[in-house]
């Protein structure tokens, strides 16, 4: 369960960054604001993503 969270979170990151890349179009904060709930986000899309590499990197 907790890899499908990781997962997730971490599609989502890479639309964002995705569409920041190519549009200069931040969705976390135009839906979320430029407060704490989108630094948080930012965080566990970071903590996704050290735990997935950690789980390449073991298997």
């Amino acid at each position: 369960m907790f890899t499908w969270i990781a997962l997730i979170l971490m599609i989502v990151g890479a639309i964002n960054w995705g569409l920041m890349g190519l549009f200069k179009f931040n969705i976390i904060e135009k839906i979320f604001g430029r407060g704490k709930i989108t630094r948080v986000i930012y965080t566990l899309v970071g903590i996704s993503a050290i735990y997935t590499l950690l789980l390449l990197i073991i298997k």
